[in-house]
Order: C-alpha cells, then structure tokens, then sequence
C-alpha cells in the first residue's frame, strides 16, 4: 500500500526546517520542557551544562541541549491552546514525518514533555507560591471540535455537569496527565485538576471595562464537587497539551507555579522565584 505523501500546503517545510517552530529535526530532543513565555526559555537553559541549538522564531523560541548527560529541549508556546495546537503538530512531526518523503515514519516516537507554566489557584487553602502538577484538565475552548476526541466516562460526567451549570452553547473537553510523568515530576506536589480557557480576562471570570457573560462562573467552578477531586486552578494551555499529546502519542504532564489566589484575591510577591523553584525541581527530577 502507497503510503499518503503530506502535500506541501499542509506541511510546509523551508530548507528543511518546518515552517513555524523553524527547526530541523535534528535540533530537538525526545525530552522537551514547555514554557508560554519566550523569555522564559533562558531562564531554564542557563541551567544546561551545555547549548547546542538557539532557534527563535515569533514567539516561538527553542534552546537544546544536555543537563549532564540527558539531552532536552526547552521551547516557548506562547498562549493559549490554538498555539499549542501548532507547536504539539509541528514537534510531532519532527520526530513522526519523514521530510524527505512527507510520509509518517513506520517507526513512531513518542515524546516526554513537561509542561512549566503558572495559574491562578481557585482554593482558598491551598498556598500562594504553591508547585501543583494537574493530574487532569478541563478545557474550555473549542480546539476538540476539529479533532475525533471522544470524552471517557469520567470526563463525559464532568463535562456535562459543567456545561449544564454554566449553560454553555458548546461542549468542553477533559484529558487527564500522562501517569508515568505525574508520577516522576509531580512528587510532592499539590495534584489538582486544572481548567483550560481561552483567554485571559472574561474567560476566566474577570472584568476590568466588561462584563462577563455568565456572572461568578468561577466561583461555581471552584465550589464544583466532581466525582474523585475539585477544579483547583484556571489557565490557557494544560488541557490542549493533554488531549494532543494523547491523540499524537506523547507523554505529557503540565507544572503550574501558583502565583495567584483568586479565592483570596492575592499575587505572589516574587512569582520570578516561584517559577524559578520550579524549573530548578523539574531538572532535578530530568
């Protein structure tokens, strides 16, 4: 059988590099640390004990290179699930696509991302500052209405619960963390089950010049008793990675830096250090 060659306008390659991220295959490793923040990326690379690639491109920004001898990557998204919609895409395919043929390899790897992110804590008791690692995520976007994602039961429960109480005109989407991950990066950590929304202000229940459409939905998110555990935090990205790294084949847990406390209206006061923490427990856990 003929295998399907990937048509140059839907895979577009420039030099060999694919076309957002800008990198060749051979300039990323099968472990990735994921940040949203471009300038975020150094932050974790001057910890590499050494640098073999520098890519930029837009927002997207990668550094490879080795932690004594492990060999990872440490690329920025940017925000929200429609990047991490391309970057998951494109860094499957630099590991899946043979670029000289455009076809699937027969041989697939799977890669082990990390994702080091922050979010506002919905809980009242859990502390600023706080490292959790989500063991599920909740999406509140449309990015799973243009993929064959189907919800298990747990998460089809929670998923209708959620869209009858907040009455919403399209259905959300629910991943959990790949178990193996958790188990190794999330140790001593608070577990909690993370909402993913599409934006920043309304979508998560804030209002500087606007109202939001559904009054006090976070509150009615964060007093939610689902059937094993309570939404604990609310982001852009967590629930995007988990439900594309499962429909492509990858390993994938997010880490958040809690650097607010929407319960009790609070901001960390050095969230830098917050981040910094965290990025310094993952690569000791690499």
């Amino acid at each position: 059988m003929n295998k399907r060659v990937i048509p140059e306008s839907e895979l577009i390659l420039a030099d060999g590099r694919i076309y957002h991220l800008n990198l060749r295959p051979d300039q990323i490793a099968n472990t990735i640390i994921m940040v949203g923040d471009p300038d975020r990326v150094a932050k974790v690379s001057t910890y590499f004990d050494k640098i073999e690639h520098q890519v930029s491109s837009r927002e997207l920004v990668t550094h490879t290179g080795f932690v004594g001898a492990k060999r990872l990557s440490v690329v920025s998204s940017g925000m929200g699930t429609d990047n991490v919609e391309l970057v998951m895409t494109e860094l499957d395919a630099l590991v899946n696509i043979d670029f000289d043929t455009r076809t699937v390899k027969d041989e697939l790897t799977s890669l082990e991302i990390i994702r080091i992110g922050t979010s506002g804590c919905l809980q009242a008791d859990i502390p600023i500052d706080a490292h959790l690692v989500s063991e599920s995520a909740l999406g509140l976007d449309t990015l799973m209405s243009f993929y064959n994602w189907e919800n298990d039961d747990k998460g089809t429960a929670i998923v209708d619960k959620v869209a009858k109480e907040l009455q919403l005109s399209f259905k959300p989407y629910f991943a959990d963390a790949d178990q193996s991950l958790m188990n190794k990066y999330g140790v001593e950590m608070v577990k909690g089950t993370t909402i993913t929304a599409p934006g920043f202000y309304a979508p998560q229940g804030r209002e500087v010049r606007l109202n939001a459409s559904i009054p006090g939905f976070v509150d009615k998110l964060a007093q939610m008793e689902l059937p094993y555990s309570r939404f604990t935090n609310l982001e852009m990205e967590t629930a995007g990675y988990y439900v594309m790294a499962q429909l492509l084949g990858h390993g994938m847990v997010s880490l958040n830096a809690l650097i607010a406390n929407r319960a009790r209206q609070e901001f960390s006061k050095d969230h830098e250090k917050s981040v910094d923490d965290l990025i310094r427990v993952v690569l000791g856990r690499i």
